[in-house]
């Protein structure tokens, strides 16, 4: 797209980072403090307060939020908002928690859309839950391998798997949930999970759920449960499934063979 068909609005999303202003960058708070209006997606209250102190302009998206209500219906409904002041010609920020593009719908179709319609629109990295995880427990994804699933993704759509790496599954507070309505899922859904785990792991294997501290003053929550007993185990929105490996996968000596004759 040439220079002069580029449209005066802007838009940038950027990341928040999980722990109160301690994971956000000197680039994602300048786009914040610089913009014309921010839109923040944070569930803690005083992380918006904290972004509010950064900008006269920051509006809740939190708001459009409704238990009952499909979340699909509720991302576009964010969309929408954000899309409406940057074809105001704005210089338009989503300030979202954690990293925006991660487990985040409306900031990866947000900035599809400005684009669409001829606007800057790019987005800022953020530290996710993912890399905290990583430091508190104390794992290297790179030494076994590491498998990432949505809970309920992993109950639907026959994903396959590996027991001789980590499995991360997110969201299983809400897993089973296929009406995108639910807050949180009873124990009886998350039994589900738990029997098509228990195809593959014993029922006596340590799981654990993990919470990254989002205020200084709060602690990282790290439980170790046995699988057996994760249906009826207390969760939040927060709460992320971490499942070591297993077992370690024999070498591949065939292939080990052909490089040594190289």
């Amino acid at each position: 797209m040439g220079k002069d068909k580029i449209k005066k609005g802007s838009l940038v999303n950027v990341g928040l980072g999980m722990t109160l202003g301690a994971h956000i960058t000197p680039i994602s708070r300048s786009y914040i403090e610089k913009a014309d209006v921010v839109f923040v997606a944070t569930s803690n209250n005083i992380v918006e307060q904290w972004v509010e102190g950064m900008n006269s302009d920051v509006r809740s998206l939190q708001q459009y939020y409704q238990e009952g209500t499909s979340r699909m219906k509720t991302y576009r409904k964010m969309v929408e908002v954000m899309m409406e002041e940057v074809r105001l010609g704005k210089q338009v920020c989503g300030a979202f928690y954690g990293h925006p593009g991660v487990f985040a719908w409306p900031p990866h179709e947000s900035i599809k859309q400005a684009r669409k319609e001829g606007y800057r629109a790019h987005m800022e990295a953020g530290i996710s839950a993912e890399d905290c995880l990583y430091a508190d427990l104390g794992i290297d994804p790179g030494k076994y391998g590491c498998t990432h699933l949505e809970a309920s993704q992993y109950m639907f759509r026959n994903k396959i798997i590996d027991p001789s790496s980590y499995v991360i599954l997110w969201q299983v507070a809400i897993a089973g949930d296929k009406t995108l309505t639910k807050f949180s899922t009873s124990a009886d859904y998350k039994q589900v999970l738990v029997d098509m785990l228990l195809e593959t792991y014993p029922e006596d294997f340590e799981v654990i759920l993990y919470e990254c501290a989002v205020l200084p003053i709060e602690q990282v929550h790290i439980e170790a449960v046995m699988l057996k007993k994760l249906a009826n185990a207390s969760m939040s929105l927060k709460t992320t499934l971490v499942i070591p490996p297993l077992n370690q996968k024999s070498l591949n000596l065939d292939t080990i063979k052909k490089i040594e004759k190289l």
